[in-house]
């Protein structure tokens, strides 16, 4: 009889951590358009405000797995989830632009260290057998709140009569019900045991995986020029007033079909299979998004990214995992993430500033460049290293 996936555990972290990610999700795409409107930010001034919550996110993770793998793992969950949830009314209070970016960089460090904590608990509470496929569904929690949360956004935005403050409000409440469901998690206790050995940096960066995280790095910074900007390209490009909706709603349908296809493959251990097909279709996504400037290539382009960060992202997580020492699984959750949030912040700082100075398809073709130097790198580089020093 096969291990049992979805305890009751791995329920709560995997809801937990949905409940995480959308109510952080359920502002980002709309926060462009807030700082347009509210304050009169142009696209540079946009992209700089908000590369501060990713940078912040990025240089906490690179300390949070050391954290997550010596200090007990709730612990460490629930205090970071705390100031999360906190953290949100800065956005209500900033009356100024200067202000706002205070908050929104602030954020980024409970944020960086809540989820690394979160996909580190996941994996403790995995039957070993059913890792894998477990780590592949857990990332599905992630990406559902991705897309699902910018599209509920921009129908309560309508809802609220453009209230912005009202959409803050709500993503504090739906952090806060993560931070319950979260705090009731049973795990058996963890003693802090300092390392007894000189620190060094593979206990803060997986240095096994640094050609898996240059690749990630490619991918998300796609990702973060796009996503940043899809809503006000759409607006004053395509005329396309309500339609972010369905682009993500589309990227959403994409990324439910890509698990549900791709689970087989992560149950049998072809993870460089899973990674190899993301890669390629989400290559092909990106073409479409940059190549096509019409309402079509804008909507199917949607669908074919989401096939393809589907099949790769959950494929990348695992890559790092088997490339850890059971001891730095913390480690190898805090590097994928670090990388995400390297990729991710350099996209919407650079994505700003070349759509402000030469046009937003100047962005989208750099962005496209990227993801075709990541999906090069990978079939040169990155699968056979992954396969020669896999540990499982």
């Amino acid at each position: 009889m096969a291990d049992k996936l979805w305890n009751s555990n791995y329920l709560k972290i995997w809801t937990g951590n949905f409940l995480l990610n959308f109510s952080f999700t359920l502002i980002v795409p709309l926060l462009p358009l807030y700082l347009s409107d509210t304050f009169g930010a142009t696209n540079d001034a946009i992209g700089m405000a908000l590369a501060g919550y990713t940078l912040m996110a990025l240089i906490i993770r690179l300390f949070s797995g050391y954290v997550v793998d010596n200090y007990p793992r709730k612990t460490v969950l629930m205090v970071c989830s705390f100031f999360f949830f906190l953290l949100f009314f800065g956005y209500i209070v900033a009356g100024s632009l200067a202000m706002f970016t205070i908050f929104r960089t602030l954020h980024g460090a409970p944020f960086g260290a809540t989820t690394v904590a979160a996909s580190t608990v996941a994996i403790d509470v995995l039957p070993s057998s059913r890792r894998s496929e477990g780590i592949g569904y857990y990332g599905l929690s992630n990406n559902l709140a991705t897309a699902l949360g910018p599209v509920l956004a921009i129908y309560m935005l309508q809802a609220f009569e453009g209230d912005f403050h009202a959409l803050f409000w709500l993503s504090m409440a739906i952090s806060l019900a993560g931070l319950l469901v979260d705090a009731s998690i049973k795990l058996p206790p963890r003693d802090f045991k300092p390392e007894k050995s000189v620190l060094s940096l593979d206990r803060f960066f997986l240095l096994k995986g640094w050609r898996e995280a240059l690749a990630m790095m490619c991918f998300s910074f796609s990702y973060g020029v796009v996503s940043t900007y899809v809503a006000i390209y759409g607006r004053e490009e395509l005329g396309i007033t309500s339609g972010t909706g369905i682009f993500f709603s589309l990227f959403a349908i994409g990324l439910i079909v890509s698990r549900l296809t791709g689970a087989k493959a992560l149950r049998e251990n072809r993870v460089s299979y899973n990674a190899s097909i993301g890669c390629l279709a989400s290559l092909l996504g990106y073409l479409v998004f940059a190549a096509l400037k019409t309402p079509f290539g804008y909507y199917a382009s949607a669908f074919i990214i989401g096939l393809g960060n589907g099949h790769m992202y959950p494929a990348f997580q695992n890559m790092f995992v088997n490339l850890a020492e059971n001891n730095q699984r913390g480690t190898a959750n805090s590097s994928i993430l670090t990388s995400w949030d390297a990729g991710l912040g350099l996209g919407v700082l650079l994505g700003g500033m070349l759509s402000e100075h030469f046009g937003y398809h100047t962005a989208f073709w750099a962005a496209l460049f990227l993801n075709a130097a990541g999906v090069v790198w990978y079939f040169l580089r990155v699968r056979r290293h992954f396969e020669e020093n896999k540990l499982r």
